[in-house]
């Protein structure tokens, strides 16, 4: 059917395969998703993680290799098995984990639908945001401790709350701080950036002010933190960034938990009751049974579902069923990811 550049020596239409942790992979490959795909590619049936280390010869005709969360690593002795490999098209946020320097050396290309899934980790991040700058995770938590809706602290903790006139810090301005500047554009905030990729010019053209870490830290009402989880940035945030924290400002985390120093972190939310911290990633993850992080009454817990949840995953699938149509008819790929960009992405 199709005769573009996927045909395997003109025979047919060019393999297909998905692969991933079994959980996800109804979800991210629905009927119609492997219905659309069926028009350009000859779609195997998707396989495990285990099934797929266990039987590496599924992958000998394969072009064309869609992936998800639970994704082996994609090393040489697993490459070695897919010599007509030509793309990879991850389902999915962070391809870190995939994005090995044998794919490099083969000159497989790499596409992900990592600014698909930023979406909603951004919406996440914006009702955060709005939540906290009413002080409603403050209030909502005085109210379940006192029974009652009027807590005794009413004046103090609503001093200064209200989005209008607000301070909003973005520590990193990757993918998903990007669309969650685009939403806030929405609402009287001021925005801060802590950056050191960010070039001036581009955090003018986006309007915002760039910054620090201590004066982010200092002067926002709410931390937003969207950094990429590399060696330099383990433990990025310590105790010296969250101690200059604003009376009853915000922490959120939506990136990774290992950013922050855990333990500074929660001795600063015992000495500063009234700092809030919304923190949808940890380290580990879920926290050790022990963790002071479910008893503060402080912190708010989710278990990282700011990304893409039930519905939300199908238009990453769309977005890579695109991608691959573009592959097939040699048109330029919208997000490929190269070796260079990946230095600066989760």
């Amino acid at each position: 059917m199709s005769t573009g550049n996927g045909m395997i020596g003109g025979q047919g239409r060019p393999k297909a395969l998905a692969v991933g942790g079994a959980p996800f992979l109804t979800t991210i490959f629905p009927e119609h998703i492997t219905e659309r795909l069926a028009r350009s590619v000859e779609m195997s049936r998707p396989v495990s993680t285990p099934e797929l280390l266990g039987h590496p010869e599924l992958l000998a005709e394969v072009e064309y290799l869609f992936t998800t969360w639970g994704v082996p690593k994609l090393e040489e002795e697993t490459l070695c098995h897919a010599p007509k490999l030509r793309a990879i098209l991850h389902v999915a946020g962070s391809v870190r984990r995939i994005a090995t320097d044998a794919l490099w050396r083969r000159g497989i290309v790499l596409t992900s639908s990592y600014a698909i899934n930023a979406i909603p980790t951004a919406e996440f991040a914006l009702a955060a945001i709005l939540l906290a700058n009413k002080r409603a995770w403050h209030h909502a938590v005085s109210a379940k401790l006192n029974r009652s809706q009027a807590p005794a602290d009413f004046q103090g903790r609503s001093r200064g709350a209200g989005n209008y006139g607000s301070v909003v810090g973005l520590l990193s301005y990757g993918a998903v701080a990007r669309e969650l500047r685009r939403l806030l554009r929405n609402f009287q905030i001021r925005v801060l950036v802590c950056d050191p990729f960010l070039k001036p010019e581009r955090a003018m053209q986006d309007e915002m002010t760039l910054v620090g870490m201590d004066e982010l830290f200092a002067t926002a009402d709410v931390v937003s933190v969207h950094t990429p989880l590399l060696p330099e940035t383990t433990g990025l945030v310590g105790r010296e960034h969250l101690m200059r924290l604003k009376p009853y400002a915000s922490f959120i985390n939506t990136s990774r938990g290992a950013i922050v120093d855990e333990r500074a972190l929660i001795d600063v939310l015992k000495e500063r009751p009234d700092l809030q911290a919304i923190l949808d990633v940890t380290c580990p993850e879920p926290p050790e049974p022990e963790s002071p992080l479910y008893t503060l009454p402080n912190v708010i817990l989710t278990p990282h579902l700011a990304g893409s949840l039930g519905r939300e995953c199908g238009r990453m699938s769309e977005a890579m069923v695109t991608e691959l149509e573009r592959m097939i008819a040699g048109h330029p790929l919208r997000w490929q990811i190269t070796r260079e960009h990946l230095v600066s992405m989760a």
